[in-house]
């Protein structure tokens, strides 16, 4: 009887308590809750009104809703166009350089790879043979092109050569004198080069010499 009655005593203070912490505790939460609710909803008003600033300020850019502006707030808003289309200027230019830059690289890389490939790399595909052969017999036949030009351009060296019609020269005779003016007359002269001998000077050969006793002092007599 005791034990009942311990028993339900305890359980009658278990009660007790948690209608006391209930009642001291569950206040407090409530005002939490409403506290965070409230900065929740201010957050939500200042990120709807920066919403509306931004979607306003979009349509000004856009070139709508000009009329309730004021002429400050306009040029205001040129500036930041200006601003904006020189950045944006900038970014293409920027972009389009790189990308020049990099095409260069690539064809760079390109050429070089296929040099290498040319002369050193050998890869280990039977299609690289028949290139090979390919390759070979074309460079035959430009080295056939290019010795049958070059005996070609012999041949009408040599004939150049040898054609006495091709460089005839007319010796002992001068070319002819281009007619000046009156002032200057052109000199007569021999010509400097000459095969055989002229009847003139022959004349003179043949002509008796003064003796060389003419030529001797007269102790020597």
């Amino acid at each position: 009887m005791v034990f009942w009655l311990h028993q339900l005593w305890l359980y009658g203070m278990l009660k007790t308590l948690e209608r006391y912490q209930k009642c001291n505790y569950g206040a407090p939460e409530t005002n939490i809750v409403s506290r965070e609710t409230q900065s929740s909803q201010q957050e939500y008003l200042k990120l709807k009104a920066r919403v509306e600033a931004l979607q306003r300020s979009q349509r000004n850019l856009l070139g709508e809703d000009l009329g309730p502006l004021s002429s400050k707030e306009l040029e205001q808003l040129e500036r930041q166009l200006d601003a904006s289309l020189k950045q944006i200027r900038s970014t293409r230019t920027q972009y389009m350089l790189d990308q020049l830059a990099d095409l260069q690289r690539r064809v760079w890389l390109m050429q070089s790879n296929s040099f290498k490939k040319h002369l050193f790399f050998i890869p280990p595909f039977p299609s690289y043979y028949h290139c090979s052969f390919l390759q070979e017999q074309m460079l035959c036949e430009a080295n056939k092109s290019l010795k049958r030009r070059l005996e070609e351009s012999n041949q009408a060296t040599q004939q150049q050569v040898w054609d006495p019609n091709a460089h005839a020269v007319g010796y002992g005779r001068q070319p002819p004198q281009p007619q000046g003016d009156g002032f200057y007359q052109p000199i007569e002269c021999e010509p400097t080069l000459h095969i055989g001998y002229h009847p003139e000077q022959i004349t003179i050969a043949a002509a008796p010499g003064p003796s060389v006793s003419n030529y001797m002092p007269g102790w020597l007599a």
